[in-house]
């Protein structure tokens, strides 16, 4: 195996990328498959010296910021994202930033809380850490969630699905705003120099890219607490829930985020989609 996987990788992507996917003239002299370095830096907003250095391995510690620049240039999928991440942290040997002085976000459930989200049956109710993890739901909840993909893998992030799962932007019907919300709660919950945050943000900012990085370096706003969210669910159609997000006391972080049919049309496609006769879950105004 190679001792600069990472630069390998860079090359190779960008030979595989052609000028008219980035937008840029093919011009019939071009000597070299894919892109110049020139043209991905100039993308990237990096210099060329210092991409020539990733290639050669001659700096294997890239920030978030530049691989994901890099990332969106290349148009890498999430799995080669993923794989980047990997590459680089090997590359340079990095430690888990991840220290004792923060504890980690709670992955555990009060008994008691647990019982309160199993009395919300049917409506849709999922908990959430600070860095929105998923920790329980109803099965309300699951039958809206599972189908969009919200709940696959062994830890679902409503975050990360957010910002990584291209399911969520047809699911999602004003994703932006989604998304802006996502990015306050996270900023909300805990500063940003939290090491368990700063890995996490270093994650979705390769893994995502500019939406994310934009976002995040933007002026942080605050989070709503409840208002009304559209979705186009897969086998329900077209639903328009009423939020409300409850914080916990005594909880590092931990929220419990409540959906209600904001309509009739909603309240009707949930009793459908939950096997209950009409009227099991009554329309709120938002």
């Amino acid at each position: 195996m190679s001792d600069n996987e990472l630069g390998a990788f860079l090359r190779a992507r960008r030979e595989a990328v052609t000028p008219t996917e980035v937008g840029l003239p093919s011009g019939p002299r071009r000597r070299t498959p894919g892109l110049r370095r020139s043209e991905v830096a100039t993308l990237a907003g990096i210099s060329v010296e210092y991409l020539t250095r990733l290639e050669q391995g001659r700096d294997r510690n890239p920030s978030p910021s530049v691989l994901g620049s890099l990332a969106d240039v290349l148009r890498l999928t999430v799995e080669e994202r993923i794989h980047l991440r990997r590459l680089e942290k090997a590359s340079n040997g990095a430690d888990d930033p991840c220290c004792s002085a923060a504890p980690p976000p709670a992955l555990s459930v009060r008994p008691t809380v647990r019982a309160l989200v199993d009395l919300l049956e049917p409506t849709p109710a999922v908990l959430l850490n600070r860095l929105s993890d998923v920790l329980a739901y109803t099965t309300g909840y699951e039958r809206i969630a599972r189908p969009l993909g919200l709940l696959d893998g062994e830890r679902p992030n409503l975050l990360r699905f957010v910002f990584t799962d291209e399911r969520a932007r047809t699911a999602f019907t004003e994703w932006d705003r989604v998304a802006d919300e996502q990015i306050a709660h996270l900023r909300s919950e805990s500063p940003m120099i939290d090491p368990h945050v700063m890995q996490f943000v270093d994650e979705l900012t390769v893994l995502a890219g500019a939406p994310f990085s934009d976002r995040i370096e933007a002026v942080p706003g605050l989070p709503r607490r409840s208002g009304v969210q559209s979705l186009d669910h897969p086998e329900a159609g077209a639903l328009r829930l009423s939020y409300e997000s409850l914080a916990l006391p005594d909880v590092d972080g931990q929220r419990l985020l409540v959906h209600l049919p904001a309509d009739d049309a909603t309240s009707a496609a949930l009793d459908r989609l939950n096997g209950r006769q009409p009227g099991g879950l009554r329309a709120v105004s938002g």
